[in-house]
């Protein structure tokens, strides 16, 4: 394994650990990695700028992903811009909570539509659901192409004849 294939390996799983996270940037942190890793990996003009512009095209689209997700759940079933204002807190509280990634989203939308909106419980109860749906059809989503960068990247990088770990 290169320094660049560990450098980008290890960016890749902090960003997949933090797919699961609302706080984190996990695309973000992907991208740093493969930035870092092509740099160390003596950058090109070509292939690497058409590729890093692209991934940078693909890291603003991932990011946009997660948001629609949400606003699509919450909107489909009725919830408020507070849901998602809720979800997010309680997704962010939940992350210290034993099933607190999915609990967390599910209880911040409901406590938002109930005592900040101020909707009768059954509507409430929808509008939760439907911002944990779309909550988490985001996150499937991140983690679906967070999946397909870092194989196409690690695939990239691999070269196990200038291996840090001395000859192959």
């Amino acid at each position: 394994m290169s320094l660049p294939f560990l450098v980008f390996l290890v960016a890749w799983l902090v960003g997949m650990a933090g797919t699961f996270v609302p706080a984190l940037p996990a695309t973000v942190i992907i991208f740093a990695g493969t930035v870092a890793a092509t740099l160390l990996d003596g950058f090109q003009v070509w292939p690497d700028l058409p590729f890093l512009l692209t991934f940078g095209v693909i890291t603003v689209l991932i990011s946009l992903v997660d948001n629609v997700a949400s606003a699509w759940g919450a909107r489909k079933y009725g919830g408020s811009k507070q849901a998602i204002w809720g979800a997010l807190i309680g997704g962010l509280v939940g992350i210290v909570l034993p099933f607190g990634l999915i609990v967390g989203p599910l209880a911040g939308a409901l406590i938002a539509e109930l005592f900040v909106v101020r909707k009768p419980l059954q509507e409430a109860l929808r509008a939760a659901w439907g911002t944990l749906v779309g909550l988490l059809t985001g996150i499937a989503a991140k983690l679906v192409l967070h999946l397909m960068i870092g194989v196409y990247e690690l695939w990239r990088l691999w070269d196990p004849s200038r291996s840090v770990f001395g000859a192959a």
